[in-house]
């Protein structure tokens, strides 16, 4: 590929910094290694060093959108920082070409004491415009960033919704050659954020190339073709954008469940120990994991709406027992209840026309194992949610005497994304109600499947 081609070039990228323990110790580095020095004394270092970056290579063709993904810490803004020229690596080579915009830090580039007006003009400015090619441009500014009066007052007395409506106005109406946004657009409303997504459609038509950070897995991969995961200042994988977030969600997960496993074993209940806050009960049956499995049976901790899904709940009878019901419920991280669902729900249809084939008709001997299944599909929205289960023994058949055997918070936790472009709704869950047309009257009808 001829290097005429590229828009990004990053070489070989390390980045260093020294971190001092307390004051005093960057005055000793800067004053004694040089005095250890004349005295023909072994060098001491005062610092520690932390390498942000280690040895970072990647290539950005003209035209490209590109993602760039990772945990807080793993070097991002940093690496950015780098590209766009605000940071220097310690070792390693960047090349651009062309006119960069970037979208970094909230409000970077602004004076706060100048009015909205006076930084586009100075932002303008900075990216190379002459003042008529910016007033040819102002009008589509500010009628992009829509502040309206507030145009005229100081930007430090902005909020920082209207910082970035103005930041994101200017660096993508000039037209640049090379766009860098850092989860700027996480700030701006709903609204603003699809008018942004459309903006950074046309200026890729254009033939701009887009260098775009986000948490938001499904935002980077409708919007770029590549991309590179970062884990710890390094590269962890570089690729097509499907291939990079399949890892990227991967380790997510796997992340998950180790921060999991240890919740486990910190707050595990034993019958002979004492008992924790997240847990209670006599411990007659005992929950022993609670688990979400995808319709491939693996394991996961993320799935998209829609997704099929199996929680499963695995428990120990301690003594022998019958009547039992096994549920979960079901929080989102605002603690507020989504739904409460168990195997006395299921069996409660059944009681008057099969009752030998209920759960609660089962009985376990003291030593039994046993798991119980719960098969849909994911219909939640995208959040984090709490798992909590429980098993009880119910001694009526519509919950209105229960004895409460193991109560378990936090049993697991579960990430609901959505496919974006495919499979989006809003608030809590989806209904499921999908619309048909009465071809009789021509009105249109909801229903539910």
């Amino acid at each position: 590929m001829s290097s005429d081609d590229i828009a990004i070039s990053v070489q070989h990228i390390s980045k260093r910094y020294d971190l001092f323990g307390k004051p005093s110790d960057q005055l000793k580095q800067f004053v004694l290694p040089r005095l250890q020095r004349l005295a023909g004394i072994k060098k001491k270092n005062y610092f520690q060093e932390f390498w942000a970056l280690s040895d970072v290579s990647f290539e950005v063709k003209k035209g490209e959108s590109f993602g760039i993904v990772g945990r807080n810490g793993s070097g991002k803004s940093t690496l950015l920082q780098i590209i766009t020229g605000t940071l220097t690596p310690t070792t390693g080579t960047v090349s651009t070409r062309g006119r960069i915009a970037a979208l970094l830090e909230l409000g970077s580039g602004f004076n706060p004491d100048f009015t909205g007006r006076e930084n586009v003009y100075l932002n303008a400015a900075l990216l190379g415009f002459s003042r008529e090619q910016i007033e040819e441009r102002f009008d589509a500014i500010a009628a992009f960033a829509d502040i309206g009066q507030h145009l005229d007052q100081p930007v430090k007395s902005y909020s920082s919704g209207m910082i970035v409506r103005l930041a994101i106005a200017v660096q993508t109406q000039v037209d640049p050659d090379i766009l860098i946004v850092d989860e700027a657009l996480a700030v701006g409303d709903a609204l603003f954020q699809k008018r942004c997504y459309r903006q950074i459609d046309r200026l890729l038509d254009n033939g701009c190339t887009l260098l775009f950070v986000s948490h938001d897995q499904e935002i980077v991969r409708s919007l770029t073709t590549r991309a590179l995961f970062l884990h710890q200042g390094m590269p962890r994988n570089y690729g097509s954008s499907a291939e990079v977030l399949f890892s990227y969600r991967e380790f997510l997960q796997q992340e998950e469940e180790a921060a999991f496993r240890s919740l486990q074993q910190n707050t595990e209940v034993k019958k002979s120990a004492s008992r924790s806050d997240s847990s209670y009960g006599n411990l007659d049956v005992e929950i022993l994991s609670v688990k979400i499995f995808d319709a491939n049976d693996a394991a996961q901790a993320v799935l998209y709406a829609g997704d099929t899904m199996r929680l499963s709940i695995e428990c120990v009878s301690h003594c022998d027992i019958e009547n039992l019901n096994v549920a979960f419920r079901i929080r989102t991280k605002e603690g507020i209840k989504v739904t409460t669902w168990g195997t006395l729900n299921q069996d409660m249809p059944h009681f008057t026309t099969a009752p030998e084939s209920t759960f609660w008709h089962r009985k376990f001997t003291k030593g039994e194992a046993f798991t119980v299944d719960f098969v849909g599909t994911c219909s939640l929205a995208a959040n984090l949610y709490e798992i909590q289960a429980v098993v009880a023994v119910e001694y009526d058949q519509y919950y209105a005497n229960q004895r409460i055997l193991h109560w378990l918070d936090e049993a697991a936790h579960l990430t609901v994304v959505q496919k974006s472009r495919e499979y989006v709704f809003d608030g809590v869950c989806d209904l499921g109600l999908r619309y048909v047309e009465n071809a009789s009257s021509n009105a249109i009808h909801g229903v539910s499947q």
